[in-house]
């Protein structure tokens, strides 16, 4: 039954796969029914997918948006990777937080293409279920606390819906104080 969150219309994310990327379905599919049925989908416009304008036109806070942004750095020649999930109202710590958890010397947001590539989802849409297992997923312990909050759904022509406290679960989840900072006044 559909439900809705601002001007989204939810329904039951497996319900409704093709508003899924495919990594993301199959990681919703391998997870235990009664979890997987707490996701919920919504189409959007996928001209409104960036933040900004997704929470304007849809009528959804910022303090329940979250973003998901790749990281990458380098240790010994070889490249890590990580995904960072911090609230709509903060910016993800990656100089200092993520640099630090990756084990690297300096850590920065993956190019683009190679974030496209490797998580076989679309630039905007990138989200944290359904991410290559080997990454590490450090979420702020903010949007776990938070009772709902809208994420990508690996496609910029949709959203996901989901409790925070199901994030802090997924396999390679490390939930961390302080992740998100707070984006100074212009």
């Amino acid at each position: 039954m559909p439900t809705m969150l601002g001007k989204l219309v939810t329904e039951a994310a497996l319900d409704r796969p093709h508003l899924l990327a495919e990594p993301v379905r199959a990681a919703l599919q391998a997870w235990s029914p009664t979890v997987a049925a707490e996701v919920l989908v919504a189409p959007i416009d996928a001209e409104l997918a960036d933040t900004a304008a997704f929470c304007a036109a849809y009528d959804v806070g910022l303090d329940v948006s979250a973003n998901c942004v790749v990281v990458a750095g380098k240790r010994e020649g070889v490249t890590r990777y990580a995904a960072c999930v911090v609230l709509a109202t903060t910016r993800a710590d990656v100089n200092t937080t993520a640099r630090k958890l990756l084990d690297v010397r300096k850590a920065s947001f993956a190019p683009m293409a190679e974030a496209v590539e490797l998580t076989g989802m679309e630039y905007g849409g990138i989200t944290p279920i359904g991410l290559p297992p080997q990454w590490p997923v450090y979420v702020d312990s903010a949007v776990t606390a938070a009772p709902a909050v809208v994420i990508g759904s690996g496609i910029r022509a949709s959203k996901i819906v989901v409790p925070g406290r199901i994030l802090a679960d997924l396999p390679t989840a490390v939930v961390v104080d302080g992740l998100g900072q707070a984006i100074p006044a212009a």
